[in-house]
């Protein structure tokens, strides 16, 4: 029979009450047995409830019986179906002129979200008023569980009595939130919770009389989850982030902050969201920090601790501000701005709990307007500096760039060539003044920057061939007088007694100098593949060999001024670029040839790449002349050998290497080694080491050992460290270990840490505690955000972040702005 019959309401207030203020994060729910709290009755009806309203309700039953005319009696296996809710009861008595209904024994309702186990049910359908005694019920969508004395609702309002919800089995309750009542108006969106208690076993840790919280989806204001923690230069350090709906489009977020030794910052946040578009406003303040006063000598000394001449303390009114917004203006152009502000060089280093912030050395913000089309990329933008590291000095920020404008263009032209063009202007500026002499400010100027190109790309199964010729033009408009800008480049590059200053004032004489030369580049590599067997496994083995000849004649370009130019890192990207500087300001002559060898063991069961060697090297058939202020030419014959290795035996295993070896000098410029080991389904071991010389100096640079791990002891203890060490300087950079207990449903995390805090080698100790109610939330500091960053595969999602090899990469000159 089909009659006119609304199915109970049983999931009106259960599924959103207790659990409505729960924190979504990446909870690990692997520990938790598969027994479900309350087993399935049977499979729920396909649907949601987003369509149920739209379909009908089927009742079934063993007897179907009238009484006295107006009641209607079902008994026996009593089943109600209504979209993806069912209803299972023994006896349901249903009063067709009142509304009145009974629903008695067994009460099992299901739907595609929850599931429900009840003594007794009654109301009336036409009232809207129902009441369910003795309940039993769990999430499906999301874990959870619980129970009530009895439900009541009317209408749109609902009240449970007597409720509990724990995201624990039933008999292992390692915590439980209790409510002696929870009003609730679904109309609203809003609960009450009387007289609600957290307990961890049987101790109650937490008394709340009287709590409002939102029951649905709906944002609402209110307190988020506080943050806490100690450290040896903050104290107790409490964060109380407060949330403002303020419309459905926008909100705030409120972030007051107090540290015992310190003082009180007030910070926040200001999002927005519209349909072309969306944006974040964010800062901090903080009237006066106790810090400076408490260590003056970390601001008045410099590293090596000797007072720096007009040094001060940093006053009061420290903050930060940031800006991020975009807006789309058609299917292929947006505008971007992405600007920030510090109130002092001292404010990442005082306000940063990480090696990140204090390598900082200055924030730059950018506005702009960018495109992309199938063939094309174009932007014109602006961006300025603003210096964030007191050890250095405003002459070392880059040039600002207002504006900048650039395009590049690449599309093929029938099946045998390629046609591109690579141009920039762009406007540059430096608002300090040199030291040189009084007001004497840093020129700047404007660069026109023209490359086009014609490639002929021909390849096949096993080859490629890719002649390409370009030709660059470089012309520059420059500002000051000939003098300023030699001055200019003996205060940035220093004084060459081989060249007095009178001849640097000729070589700047020309305020439009150019440059105009061709460059020529043949790219070819063969693939040759064999299968082979080792051990009895099949692998695929490949050998590819590559060729990259390099031709560009020489020009004098040391009348040309370096606004934004550099030489780039030697790497394997670099065996194939066809210039060895990042900037227009200089482009390298070159007669030279890379010969470049790799080989691959690919296991044909899986297809993962077990092994990959790789070797190259640069013939120098002529010396290169154009070089940078203080850096040697390079001389007619070989380049430092790039060799890069992966190897992963098994899928525990994964070993990495790189190292260059300098043959003029019998030693190696670089030298990494990366190996990770798993351990079980969620333990990891890392180790590394990096050592980088200066290539011209041959002074050491870099030379760090790293290692962490992540250990578990047993199925709910493990232990976590990392050991990061600079062996050039003797210094610990980070020592960080961690306790932590993992059960189904609670998480407790003690994490003791030991950092650089600053420039001059301070560390800074920290002790921080973190308790995480899975499902509910969680109270301390986010000790699991500080493990993630320092133990790469702690999260098994995160092992996607090893940087992969650069075997396969090839530095290209396009213009890096991305489209969001």
């Amino acid at each position: 029979m089909r009659p006119s019959f609304r199915l109970l309401p049983l999931s009106l207030c259960i599924a959103l009450a207790l659990p409505a203020q729960a924190r979504e994060r990446d909870e690990n729910w692997g520990l938790c047995p598969v027994v479900d709290a309350l087993p399935g009755f049977d499979e729920p009806p396909p649907g949601s409830s987003e369509t149920r309203a739209q379909q009908p309700t089927d009742i079934e039953g063993d007897q179907l019986q009238d009484i006295e005319n107006t009641s209607t009696l079902i008994q026996g296996n009593v089943s109600l179906s209504h979209g993806d809710q069912t209803l299972h009861t023994d006896r349901l008595t249903f009063n067709r002129e009142t509304g009145d209904y009974a629903a008695e024994g067994s009460v099992r309702y299901q739907d595609s979200g929850m599931r429900v186990v009840a003594e007794r049910a009654t109301g009336n359908q036409d009232k809207d008023t129902h009441r369910i005694e003795d309940v039993q019920y769990q999430l499906t969508r999301r874990r959870g569980n619980g129970g009530a004395e009895a439900i009541e609702m009317h209408g749109a309002d609902g009240s449970l009595i007597g409720s509990t919800y724990s995201t624990c089995e039933p008999a292992q309750r390692v915590w439980e939130l209790r409510a002696r009542r929870i009003d609730i108006n679904t109309e609203e969106g809003m609960g009450v919770a009387h007289n609600a208690t957290l307990r961890i076993g049987k101790v109650p840790v937490l008394h709340v009389p009287w709590l409002m919280f939102p029951v649905d989806e709906r944002r609402r204001t209110g307190l988020l989850y506080p943050s806490i923690a100690f450290s040896g230069r903050n104290g107790f350090d409490w964060r109380q982030p407060i949330y403002l709906n303020l419309a459905p489009n926008y909100d705030a977020t409120l972030n007051p902050r107090y540290m015992s030794k310190r003082g009180v910052v007030l910070g926040g946040e200001f999002r927005w969201l519209y349909p072309q578009g969306s944006g974040r406003l964010s800062g901090n303040y903080m009237s006066h920090d106790n810090l400076p006063d408490d260590e003056p000598s970390r601001y008045l000394n410099d590293v090596n601790g000797n007072p720096i001449p007009g040094a001060t303390l940093p006053e009061d009114d420290r903050g930060n501000f940031l800006f991020n917004a975009v807006h789309r203006l058609g299917d292929n152009w947006f505008a971007r701005a992405d600007l920030g502000w510090v109130s002092d060089t001292h404010y990442f280093e005082d306000f940063s709990n990480s090696l990140y912030g204090i390598s900082s050395s200055f924030v730059t913000s950018t506005a702009g307007v960018y495109g992309r089309g199938r063939w094309w990329e174009a932007g014109v933008m602006a961006d300025r500096h603003q210096l964030a590291d007191y050890t250095l000095t405003e002459r070392s920020l880059p040039f600002d760039r207002l504006p900048r404008g650039y395009v590049h263009w690449a599309q093929p032209l029938g099946d045998w060539f390629e046609a591109g063009v690579d141009s920039e202007i762009v406007r540059f500026e430096h608002d300090d003044v040199m030291q040189v002499g009084p007001d004497t400010n840093i020129p700047g100027g404007s660069r026109f920057d023209f490359k086009p190109y014609v490639s002929f790309p021909l390849q096949g199964n096993s080859w490629f061939l890719r002649p390409k010729l370009a030709w660059r033009y470089t012309g520059y408009q420059l500002d000051g007088t000939p003098e300023e800008r030699a001055a200019e480049f003996e205060s940035h590059y220093g004084v060459d007694p081989l060249t007095p200053f009178d001849q640097l004032v000729e070589r700047f004489r020309d305020d439009r100098p150019t440059r105009n030369l061709p460059i020529t580049s043949i790219d070819a590599g063969l693939f040759f593949d064999r299968e082979t067997t080792i051990r009895g496994d099949r692998y695929l083995h490949t050998l590819e060999p590559r060729l990259f000849y390099l031709h560009a004649p020489f020009e004098d370009q040391s009348g040309l001024p370096i606004f934004d130019t550099s030489p780039l890192t030697f790497s394997w990207g670099q065996l194939f670029r066809d210039n060895r500087y990042g900037g227009a300001d200089r482009q390298a002559d070159a007669n030279q040839l890379t010969a470049a060898l790799t080989t691959r063991l690919i296991a044909e069961d899986d297809g993962r790449e077990r092994l990959s060697v790789s070797l190259g090297q640069i013939k120098y058939f002529d010396p290169s002349r154009v070089v940078m202020p203080g850096e040697p030419a390079v001389q007619q014959g070989k380049s430092a050998w790039v060799a890069e290795a992966t190897i992963a035996p098994s899928d525990r295993w994964n070993i990495s290497a790189a190292y260059q070896g300098d043959p003029k000098y019998n030693g190696g410029n670089l030298a990494s080694l990366r190996a990770r080991y798993l351990i079980g389904d969620r333990g990891i071991v890392n180790v590394g080491y990096r050592y980088r010389r200066d290539t011209i100096t041959r002074a050491d640079l870099v030379e760090q050992a790293d290692f962490s791990f992540l250990y578990p002891v047993s199925q709910n203890w493990s232990v976590a460290g990392r050991y990061y060490y600079s062996l050039l300087d003797k210094k610990t950079l980070e020592q960080l270990f961690g306790v932590q207990w993992d059960s189904c449903c609670l998480a407790v995390r003690v994490l003791t840490r030991r950092y650089l805090r600053n420039r001059t080698g301070d560390l800074n100790n920290s002790l921080q505690v973190e308790f995480e109610l899975k499902g509910l939330g969680s109270a301390g500091q986010d000790t699991r955000r500080i493990m993630r960053r320092a133990i790469l595969g702690y999260d098994r999602d995160d092992l996607y972040l090893v940087p992969p090899s650069s075997v396969n990469s090839t530095d290209s000159d396009q213009v890096p702005d991305p489209i969001p």
